[in-house]
């Protein structure tokens, strides 16, 4: 069994590449969004607005890190 998506791009032609394992992606781009929303909605300054979108990038690596905080991990 070859991998075709290691493969040059012209030895790819008229071939369709199908990517798996990649479920994650539009839960993470719907939370991005609706943290971006909330945070933005509730800004008050610019400064807190852009704090806002820094926290809406990473809002999963806070919630992993309260999540092992609270399981005392």
């Amino acid at each position: 069994m070859t991998d075709e998506t290691n493969k040059p791009e012209h030895e790819n032609k008229g071939r369709k590449v199908i990517y798996k394992n990649a479920g994650s992606a539009p839960v993470y781009g719907i939370g991005l969004v609706g943290a971006l929303v909330y945070y933005l909605q509730h800004a008050t300054t610019l400064v807190v607005g852009l704090l806002g979108v820094l926290k809406a990038i990473v809002w999963p690596a806070m919630v992993v890190y309260k999540l092992l905080e609270f399981l005392k991990m």
